[in-house]
């Protein structure tokens, strides 16, 4: 038997060109694998099973948002707020976001880790839809582009995303765990994060990239961590039961201990810095953490043709954008409003504002002390 020639470049080119067009082929018989043809959906059923987890789930975790700063927005209007923490409407947001994160978490079990990832823009594109229709926030340009920017980038990610499907058995998960390109990836990980935490405690360097690149390297612990577990449930219900092996309770654990640090970190950072910077950050840095943990321990993107991979990664940037432009400039337009808070002088409650006479010529501004004298005496009578 003649031995095969090896295909060339053109080959190969064409080759991808042919999947291109698959993948953009409608509702046709017999029209290979792609989007939104019969044979797509059969091949890619439980897939999409997860991407709808994933979506529904990041959808729920941005309405209890919403419904938590609603309950912050309604408990600083009352005369004398109580706990945000004795709402029933700050407990109902709660609840929501419980339920949402248990959708990505069964998410991870059906799909692919470089197909779920990303998916978080769809948290904050819903969050702005949300706000501007409950909250009465003001609708953007950039939020529209944004959005659009993140339906688009979502659409391509799933279209192009890893069309691979594995059970996520004990014994699999073995097999991964001592591969070499894990062990390497891991050591890499340990000594960058060891960098970055003597930076952050001994030198006192606070900086956010410092502060969101080291959830992002516990965040691609998590994600591997969460896959295995979730996976090796749904093997569990599905086939033969899974939760005798050990390697069940390591992944247990090291995805809980990476879940308290990560949440550490994040709250440091955004103590420190303004929300509308860490989201977009945050989400970047998480993303891509997350896909590199999928590519290198679970081989998502073996054998996968560079255009898919291209068109993938083009994907993954415009849902990064959609998220940079629907947060961008956010907290300064909260901040433009006319009043001066006082709420950190001892007899004020923290939602009292002063708003000072637009029509004087102090406004804004002291000349000399007589006014703040008076203004001190007459809140000492007050007392």
């Amino acid at each position: 038997m003649a031995a095969r020639a090896p295909a060339g470049p053109g080959d190969a080119a064409s080759a991808a060109l042919d999947e291109l067009s698959r993948n953009f082929t409608y509702w046709a018989p017999d029209a290979g694998n792609g989007s939104l043809s019969g044979e797509w959906y059969r091949r890619n059923q439980v897939h999409l099973f997860g991407v709808l987890l994933a979506i529904l789930g990041n959808l729920v975790i941005s309405i209890s948002l919403n419904i938590q700063k609603y309950s912050h927005l309604q408990l600083a209007q009352q005369e004398h707020p109580r706990p945000y923490f004795k709402s029933v409407l700050w407990w109902v947001g709660i609840f929501l976001m419980a339920v949402g994160e248990t959708g990505n978490f069964a998410a991870y079990g059906l799909a692919p880790i470089t197909l779920i990832a990303p998916l978080g823009c769809m948290s904050v594109a819903g969050s702005a839809i949300i706000s501007v229709m409950f909250l009465k926030e003001n609708l953007r340009a950039s939020d529209l582009l944004g959005m659009t920017f993140a339906f688009a980038g979502t659409y391509l990610l799933v279209n192009f995303a890893p069309n691979i499907t594995q059970a996520v058995s004990a014994r699999t998960i073995q097999y991964y765990f001592v591969g070499w390109q894990f062990l390497v990836y891991v050591i890499l990980e340990i000594l960058i994060f060891c960098i970055l935490l003597y930076f952050l405690k001994r030198k006192g360097m606070t900086h956010m990239v410092i502060l969101l690149t080291l959830v992002a390297l516990l965040a691609s612990l998590t994600v591997i961590s969460v896959k295995a577990v979730s996976g090796m449930i749904t093997f569990s219900v599905t086939n033969k039961t899974q939760l005798t092996y050990p390697i069940f309770y390591i992944m247990c654990i090291i995805m809980i201990a990476s879940c308290v640090f990560q949440v550490k970190f994040l709250n440091q950072a955004t103590k420190l810095y303004n929300t509308t910077a860490v989201v977009p950050v945050n989400h970047v840095f998480f993303t891509t953490s997350a896909i590199t943990a999928g590519i290198i321990f679970y081989q998502e993107f073996r054998g996968a043709a560079f255009l898919t991979v291209f068109i993938y990664l083009f994907g993954c940037f415009l849902s990064f954008l959609g998220v940079f432009l629907v947060t961008r400039n956010q907290e300064k337009e909260h901040l433009q409003q006319s009043y001066i808070d006082f709420g950190d002088i001892p007899g004020k409650q923290t939602s009292d504002k002063i708003q000072p006479d637009s029509n004087g010529l102090s406004y804004g501004t002291l000349p000399d002390g007589s006014d703040s004298t008076k203004s001190q005496s007459g809140e000492k009578k007050e007392v």
